[in-house]
């Protein structure tokens, strides 16, 4: 079962993409998405997620900027000069996204899936997406049980207070996380001084470095697609969730 839903925020109107295996509640997987947007790649991620016995919510959180239809490529992303062309174009998207903006929308996002999914809540984010599933879960810290990021995007912003790798003690979650080989934009370093946080956090985690994995691996509709770490990322996270949210 799935459906275009439309959610109404304190800045308009969001499209998001609910899908479930029937009509039962079951627990609840909020997904966000990487930066080229909700589109036919992240929703058959999301149905397989679902598969699994989760009713999941893919928002698109760029609705300020245009609808799911507007904000589609108009270029082959599989050609990696076109993807790099269209990184000019969401980039500023995702710089303008900032947690004034995507903590009131998260709250909408929950309030949605409440309507149809109990908890305890899973988030589940990619490139830009895994900062997401982080702050919604510093937002409800009692009901999401369980996050998860693939190919993160600036998880440790050193000269940020907001940075995600800060509101880990503000959680309850157990971690898992599949980060990208040589990324330029979560390096080395950042994903040591994330697992460092969150030792000191005393959260269980998983955190690995996919080998020579691109960063956005898990997109296949993209020249960053890498079919060994797309395969690893949804190996992992099926028990991850069937651990943490089927209790």
């Amino acid at each position: 079962m799935n459906e275009m839903l439309t959610i109404t925020t304190d800045a308009g109107r969001a499209e998001a993409y609910l899908t479930r295996p029937d009509a039962q509640e079951r627990p609840g997987v909020l997904m966000f998405m990487d930066a080229i947007g909700v589109r036919e790649r992240t929703k058959e991620m999301a149905d397989r997620i679902a598969s699994w016995g989760y009713v999941v919510l893919l928002p698109n959180v760029f609705y300020r900027e245009g609808t799911v239809a507007e904000l589609a490529p108009d270029m082959d992303l599989t050609d990696p000069e076109q993807r790099k062309e269209f990184g000019e174009i969401s980039g500023p998207r995702v710089k303008a996204y900032t947690p004034d903006l995507s903590n009131p929308d998260t709250q909408a996002w929950f309030d949605t899936l409440g309507q149809y999914a109990s908890t305890p809540y899973g988030t589940v984010g990619f490139c830009m997406g895994a900062r997401l599933a982080i702050r919604a879960a510093a937002l409800h810290p009692d009901d999401v049980a369980a996050v998860a990021g693939f190919h993160g995007a600036n998880l440790v912003e050193d000269d940020a207070e907001d940075s995600p790798h800060l509101l880990l003690p503000r959680t309850n979650a157990d971690y898992l996380f599949g980060h990208a080989d040589n990324d330029t934009m979560n390096d080395a370093d950042a994903v040591a001084e994330l697992e460092r946080r969150l030792e000191q956090a005393g959260l269980t985690y998983s955190s690995a470095i996919y080998p020579d994995a691109p960063h956005g691996f898990t997109m296949a509709d993209t020249s960053s697609y890498q079919d060994m770490g797309e395969k690893r990322a949804f190996a992992e996270l099926e028990p991850f969730f069937a651990r943490t949210l089927q209790r």
